[in-house]
């Protein structure tokens, strides 16, 4: 099983959105995680109805910060744009989607911005599933 973990400042959205595409796509092959590298507490409300949209319970979730998840080398730590504000992190694999934070946008917007998440995870699955 690889290892992902997700990041973004406030562990509310972008880095939840990921965590649960990884989960909903790639549970055969990946343990997903996400953090905060400023973890807000609580998960955005308008990423939760937009996950219920598509049949997904961001309520299960919980806003972490990076002190709170396991302290191991993931395989891949996906940054979601938040630049300086991520510290390092131990991973064999580090790459940033440089994504726009959603949290104050249209929900027209903020769809594309979870769609956009939808097509990266899924595009990293493939990727470790050919690398397998």
């Amino acid at each position: 099983m690889k290892k992902i973990l997700f990041v973004c400042i406030e562990n509310s959205c972008r880095s939840q959105m990921a965590e649960a595409f990884a989960k909903m796509h790639g549970m055969e092959i990946l343990e997903a995680y996400s953090a905060g590298s400023n973890a807000s507490g609580v998960v955005n409300t308008k990423a939760i109805k937009s996950m219920q949209e598509i049949g997904y319970d961001l309520n299960t979730h919980n806003s972490k910060a990076l002190s709170q998840i396991p302290d191991i080398e993931y395989d891949y730590a996906i940054t979601m744009g938040c630049g300086d504000e991520c510290p390092y992190l131990k991973a064999k694999v580090r790459t940033d989607w440089d994504l726009p934070d959603p949290k104050n946008m249209n929900e027209h917007d903020f769809k594309e911005v979870r769609d956009t998440i939808e097509n990266k995870v899924i595009v990293l699955i493939d990727e470790i599933k050919y690398n397998l």
